[in-house]
């Protein structure tokens, strides 16, 4: 099909592109009041990516920012205002490390637990989760080996802060390591990267506050601020976890695939690829970097969950399972088909299925009872709740490698860096001579191996800038 048949195809289906679309600062207000009710703080980049993904409006970028000049000039001065902070980060490649890290903004006010896991070469998000918990190690080894088992492979090493949150995902990785590479089997393949080293993921969650958090905590403030919710009162907690974290965790969603197929903000200085996350990820050699990946053979997938992550455990279920099995019941009374939870009615939808409970209540149960069958969903979410998990004993921490004084906290060749094999492969891409994606590469030539890159837009509560070597 030709150029020109496809454009006539696609505008008989309504498809147009930003100009036929003609929009102006009055066309896309109606659509820009709904978004900033969700998304009070998002920018310039980050609106256009909404006014498309959710309104299917294409906007060109000289009228989004005439609106923000026209209608929300403060916002514009508080986005200026923004203090920057630096902090450093090293990677070889792709799959080089993956980066895990826990939140905890919403944990004791609404009873919300986040953790992210990323590859931060790529600055592809591999998971974003919202759930009663974020400190049990066994939930985050799950988290990691369901992204492994998806895509068939595993960086070199995992990193992250200290915490016993953090053992399960440190043995399990270990373990998969060995069981791929014997020669490993003396070397914990995890890096505890002390005094807030660990950068990648708290750019994610500076992002997070900025462009998502704003808009869902005044959703979830509603029914806090009215006394509808406690997160210490059991019945009203399993409720909200059955409502809420499905919903949060769809948009949560919905956020991570947006920002991994969302080109950053070109950036002169920033030796890595300007391109995609997905398709860095996905292509690196295509932009110029290596790919670290590990195959996994899925029956050791199997094997590490089995022993530090069993599907049995308590920890996986969203609310117990007798309380799930009423709630689907009582959901379904609400009308017929029941609803779609949305961020105008989940209060609703809460409220009429915490009624039914408690009608259910007061004509069967005591507290003491009701404690009796469900207490444990809520014992264990609490911080002084540890689970049995020890650090794998007898292994040796892997090196710093270094290079041009500058230090390396990878896991290419057990963690000393590159060889020279490598290193060569890597030169012999960059000086190769041929046509990359279009706009997906701008590099600046250096001589020092590491070049400062901005990690995204700006930030309201701080800006990190890294520093990434594609050569160590």
């Amino acid at each position: 099909m030709g150029l020109s048949s496809f454009v006539k195809m696609r505008e008989s289906l309504g498809l147009y592109r930003t100009r036929k679309q003609g929009h102006d600062i009055e066309s896309i207000r109606e659509a820009m009041v709904r978004l900033r009710l969700q998304y009070p703080k998002a920018g310039r980049k980050e609106i256009s990516d909404l006014l498309f993904n959710e309104e299917g409006m294409s906007v060109s970028r000289n009228v989004i920012t005439t609106y923000f000049a026209v209608y929300e000039p403060e916002l514009v001065l508080q986005r200026r205002a923004n203090r920057l902070k630096r902090k450093r980060f090293w990677a070889a490649g792709v799959n080089d490390m993956w980066c895990v890290d826990q939140h905890d903004k919403w944990k004791y006010k609404f009873g919300l637990a986040l953790h992210v896991g990323l590859d931060p070469f790529a600055g592809r998000y591999l998971w974003m989760k919202v759930y009663w918990t974020n400190s049990n190690p066994r939930l985050i080894l799950k988290y990691y080996l369901d992204v492994v088992e998806e895509l068939g492979f595993m960086p070199l090493i995992s990193q992250s802060d200290p915490g016993v949150e953090n053992f399960g995902l440190a043995n399990g990785h270990t373990l998969l390591r060995h069981m791929h590479d014997p020669s490993l089997v003396d070397t914990l393949q995890h890096r505890w990267m002390n005094e807030k080293k660990n950068v990648m993921p708290e750019i994610a969650w500076s992002q997070l506050r900025r462009r998502f958090t704003p808009g869902f905590e005044d959703i979830l403030d509603i029914g806090v601020n009215k006394g509808w919710y406690h997160p210490n009162i059991l019945l009203e907690s399993l409720v909200f976890r059955f409502v809420f974290i499905p919903w949060l965790q769809a948009e949560l969603d919905a956020y991570i695939q947006r920002l991994n197929n969302s080109q950053k903000r070109a950036d002169r200085n920033k030796i890595l690829p300007h391109g995609v996350p997905n398709d860095i990820f996905e292509n690196a050699e295509e932009y110029g970097a290596l790919d670290f990946k590990v195959r996994v053979h899925p029956h050791t997938i199997q094997q590490v969950r089995e022993l530090y992550a069993p599907p049995s455990h308590p920890v996986f279920q969203l609310v117990p399972p007798d309380f799930n099995e009423l709630a689907q019941q009582f959901y379904g009374q609400i009308s017929d088909p029941p609803p779609q939870v949305t961020r105008t009615n989940v209060w609703d939808i809460y409220l009429a299925i915490l009624g039914r409970f408690e009608h259910l209540d007061s004509l069967h149960q005591t507290v003491t009872e009701l404690d009796d069958r469900w207490g444990y969903a809520l014992t264990m979410a609490r911080d002084d709740y540890h689970e049995e998990l020890e650090l794998m004993p007898n292994l040796q921490d892997l090196p710093e490698g270094t290079r041009n004084g500058g230090i390396y906290l990878g896991g290419v060749n057990n963690g000393l860096g590159l060889n020279v094999a490598q290193s060569n492969r890597l030169d012999d891409m960059m000086n190769r001579d041929l046509p990359l994606p279009h706009g997906s590469l701008d590099i600046v030539e250096v001589e020092a191996p590491f070049a400062v890159y901005s990690s995204d837009e700006e930030f309201d509560e701080e800006q990190v800038e890294s520093l990434l070597t594609v050569g160590l």
